[in-house]
């Protein structure tokens, strides 16, 4: 079994080339779901990001599916 690459917020923030911020406030809890996309390990505060599950979601939603963006962060798809 492979094991997973987690990162904290700023590693992933380096790696999108995102703002940690715009992490934190437009794309956790709307396009990043806890569960799927970030665990908080043993029920704490700490946030850490499953950087598979996200590189390949972001191959998905760049396949050529046309979507209206959303004020809250998401994509209306039809």
């Amino acid at each position: 079994m492979a094991t997973k690459e987690y990162l904290t917020t700023e590693e992933l923030s380096q790696r999108l080339k995102y703002d940690v911020r715009t992490i934190r406030e437009r794309l956790k809890d709307s396009v990043l779901l806890e569960g799927k996309h970030y665990i908080r390990p043993f029920g704490g505060r700490k946030i850490l990001f499953i950087w598979e599950q996200i590189e390949a979601d972001m191959g998905m939603a760049s396949g050529g599916s046309y979507g209206i963006p959303m004020a809250n962060g998401g994509v209306c798809h039809g």
